[in-house]
């Protein structure tokens, strides 16, 4: 299990293609390697994996093709950065919600807005991001609640007609994460919160024995 807040970006340095899957080598900021064994769980972009090998900060991971085909790690190549978070230990903090690190489906960005004008680069600046998802995932999307986007917990803004939600991201989430690198366009990875997603299904289930 992982809470949502990533601790930094890191750079996929290696991918190759073999018979069964693919092996990723990914270099992460300096320090979150501390403690990693092999075996040990970490989320990339939101995407839990298995590390199966360590050289210094350097972690290997082997992806299969169900893992690519759902999310966007499909799309990435050498030189990208992925948002990195390392598995909860008991008793730690969860400053975000539970994210499993098992990815729902993919949303594209619509809309990017910048509404204070400030000084400085792309990252010194809160971002409002519109983001739309598949029709099955809509009934799980609600004004004020949780998300995760990109492994990022994030809380729901407004909700438009279409479906589309909107996120209000402040400075530091831009700057730590990789959603101040994004363009519209986009795409990106959805979990949906498991408890939201176990009231809807609960309510669904009984709305529907109760109509038989």
């Amino acid at each position: 299990m992982f809470s949502g807040i990533v601790e930094g970006t890191g750079t996929i340095t290696h991918i190759e293609e073999l018979n069964d899957h693919t092996h990723w080598k990914v270099e992460l900021p300096s320090g979150s390697e501390s403690g990693v064994e092999i075996g040990a769980s970490v989320s990339l972009d939101g995407v839990c994996l298995t590390a199966t090998s360590i050289e210094k900060n350097t972690i290997g991971f082997d992806l299969i093709q169900e893992t690519l085909q759902r999310t966007t790690l499909d799309e990435r190549k050498i030189g990208d950065s992925v948002n990195i978070e390392r598995a909860l230990r008991y008793g730690e903090e969860v400053g975000g919600h539970l994210v499993s690190g098992h990815i729902m489906a993919k949303g594209t960005i619509q809309e990017i807005k910048f509404p204070v004008e400030q000084c400085g680069g792309h990252k010194d600046k809160t971002a409002d991001i519109r983001i739309s998802i598949p029709n099955s995932l809509i009934d799980y999307i609600f004004e004020k609640g949780y998300i995760a986007i990109d492994g990022i917990s994030l809380t729901i803004g407004k909700i438009n007609e279409a479906g589309e939600f909107n996120l209000h991201i402040i400075p530091e989430t831009l700057r730590r994460t990789t959603l101040g690198m994004k363009n519209v366009g986009d795409c990106v990875n959805i979990e949906i919160d498991s408890m939201t997603q176990a009231v809807v299904d609960t309510v669904k289930r009984t709305m529907h024995s109760e109509g038989n």
